[in-house]
Formats: structure tokens, C-alpha cells, sequence
């Protein structure tokens, strides 16, 4: 029996639902994305009025800054800060998140006057910011502010003011963080993706900032999964089939190369050539007869996902990498796979 200075855990006192059906839940689901697909089109509608200057004042100021952006947020917003942090610094804008707390006590010190600090708050009022605020203030630290109400204390201490529309959650209650860090969290990816274009930024630069996981494999190029020298199955055009037959046997690409007298790529058998000439007289044939002439070629600088995607439309398993018409490699779509670029 319990005493009377015992107390009941939470969780207990939750009311759980158990005739809720199927139809039920999905509609919940359903109802939840409809409401963040409002949200959405509230913020594109904002961002064609008075939120795009804004915006564009704040892609500006990032641009021209010296130093890095410095994100800052509480609770929910905190986690889509800390999201923006990672992304604008795996973009090539430096970044990193900065909890308002630790701000408090010595964290300040790891901004700098060419810093850019972006607050985000969706009541304006968290009083954690308040020390970042005036921190900003004081060393005239550019403050880019991500609220809904712009008459709040962070709306008006603002440099730029990213004014997010009032937009209804999607939790019944109209209570729990969803619609709202939905749209913090899409606008924090519009300006990402502003920085980038404005910037240039490429896949060359993703590739330095991602070297791992699978992203990584799609950043390679088709130098780096190349096989190339000895390993190249070639003929010249003057080889007759027995001879190219060999060459294909002894390489694992299911195909060979044809060049002419300068060393250009003119042609390539493939197991489908054979195929279609198979007969008594294959073998004394000269290749430049059985060959497919002018064979998609790519060069080595080529991204390896771009080219697993033209062997997929072209149907074919390999590719001559070629420099001033010569080759200087080959790939086969095992490389492709085995490199997880697929």
C-alpha cells in the first residue's frame, strides 16, 4: 500500500486512447502535414513581401563578414540553430552553434567582433539571449534575429530581422513546437542554400568538407575509381578478333578498346558486338569491322555519380576515360558499387 508521501509517476497519469483506429492515426498524420504545408505557404508568401529584403539584407551580411556565423537558440529553436550551424558550415560558410547559457558563463569569448550572430527565437523573449544581445550591442557585432513577433525584446534589438509568420501548430493544443521549428528550420535552409549559390560553392568544395560516408562515395571522381596504364584492354584498328579476344579475356571489363595509329579511341568491342557477329569467321575478322565506333567516352574529372547515371541511361557496364581523344583509363560499374556510389 502506498503512503501517503509516495507519489504517483508521471507517466501514470497520462490518458492513453485504446480504441483509436487505423483511419484514425493516419488521419492524424495527415492532418499534421497539412498543417505544416500551411506553414510552408505562409512562408513562402512572406518571403515574396516584406521577409524577402530582409532576407536578402542578411545574405549580404553573412557574405561580407570576416568571421564566422555564430547561432544561437533555446529549446526547440536551439535544436534547429544547432542544424543550421552544421549545415552552413558543411557549405562553406564557417559556423558553429553557441548555447545561450554557456554564452553566460565564458562562452562569449568565442565571438569576435567579425562574427555574425543569428538568434533564433520564436517568442523574442527567451531571457537567455539576453546576455548575446547585449554582448552584440556592445562590439557592434551584426544580429540577425529569427522570431515571429517583431515588437519583441530580440525583434528590436535586431540588426536584421527575420519576422517568421504566426503560423498555427500542428499540435492540437496549438502548444507543441511542430509548425513553427518547421518553418525556422525551412527558412534556415533557404539561407544555406542562398549562401551557397551566392558563394559558388561546388561539389569540388563539398567534396573537401565531406570526406566520409556515402556522400563521400557520390563526391568521388572518375579518376579516383579509374583503372588505368597496363589495365586498359586495347587493340590497335589493324588486330584481327582472336587477337582481341585475348585482350577482353584477360581483363575483367567484358570489352576492349580500339586505337588508331595516333592513339585515339575510334572504337570499343563489347560481348554485344560478338553477339551479333558470332560465326565461322569471327576470329579472322579485323575489329575495326566488329567494333562500335565513336563509344561514350568521359573525362577523368567527371564526377563518378554522373557517370554511373550515363551508364545506366546509355545501358552499358563500362567507359573509356579519354584526354585529347586518348585513353587514359577505364570504369566499370563494378567500381561504381563496390565504391558505394550507387
Amino acid at each position: 500500500m502506498k503512503t501517503a508521501t509516495e507519489t504517483v509517476p508521471f507517466r501514470t497519469l497520462s490518458l492513453v486512447k485504446t480504441d483509436e483506429t487505423t483511419d484514425d492515426i493516419r488521419s492524424s498524420a495527415t492532418r499534421s502535414l497539412q498543417s505544416g504545408m500551411a506553414a510552408m505557404r505562409e512562408l513562402a508568401a512572406a518571403l515574396d513581401a516584406d521577409l524577402g529584403d530582409a532576407f536578402e539584407r542578411a545574405v549580404r551580411t553573412i557574405l561580407n563578414a570576416k568571421g564566422r556565423v555564430i547561432v544561437c537558440g533555446v529549446g526547440k529553436s536551439g535544436h534547429i540553430g544547432r542544424k543550421l550551424a552544421a549545415t552552413l558550415a558543411s557549405t562553406g560558410t564557417p559556423a558553429f552553434f553557441v548555447h545561450p547559457t554557456e554564452a553566460s558563463h565564458g562562452d562569449l569569448g568565442m565571438i569576435v567582433p567579425d562574427d555574425v550572430i543569428v538568434a533564433l527565437s520564436w517568442s523574442g523573449e527567451t531571457a537567455e539571449l539576453g546576455d548575446l544581445v547585449s554582448f552584440s550591442g556592445r562590439f557592434s557585432i551584426p544580429l540577425i534575429a529569427v522570431t515571429s513577433k517583431p515588437d519583441s525584446t530580440l525583434g528590436r534589438a535586431a540588426d536584421i530581422l527575420l519576422a517568421l509568420p504566426r503560423v498555427r501548430e500542428s499540435c492540437p493544443h496549438d502548444l507543441a513546437p511542430t509548425s513553427s521549428t518547421l518553418i525556422q528550420l525551412a527558412l534556415g535552409d533557404a539561407l544555406a542554400v542562398a549562401l551557397i549559390e551566392q558563394r559558388g560553392f561546388t561539389s569540388a568544395g563539398f567534396k573537401v568538407l565531406h570526406p566520409g560516408g556515402k556522400l563521400a562515395a557520390r563526391l568521388k571522381t572518375v579518376q579516383q575509381l579509374m583503372h588505368a596504364g597496363p589495365e586498359i584492354p586495347l587493340v590497335s584498328d589493324g588486330t584481327v578478333m582472336s587477337e582481341a579476344l585475348i585482350v577482353i579475356a584477360g581483363r575483367r571489363y567484358g570489352c576492349c578498346g580500339v586505337t588508331d595509329a595516333d592513339g585515339r579511341l575510334i572504337g570499343i568491342v563489347t560481348d554485344g558486338d560478338l553477339r551479333r557477329h558470332m560465326g565461322p569467321a569471327l576470329l579472322d575478322t579485323p575489329v575495326r569491322t566488329i567494333m562500335t565506333a565513336d563509344p561514350v567516352v568521359v573525362e577523368r574529372e567527371l564526377l563518378a555519380s554522373t557517370a554511373l547515371g550515363l551508364m545506366n541511361r546509355k545501358r552499358i557496364t563500362a567507359l573509356f576515360v579519354t584526354e585529347d581523344g586518348r585513353p587514359v583509363g577505364i570504369l566499370h560499374v563494378h567500381d561504381l558499387l563496390q565504391a558505394g556510389v550507387a
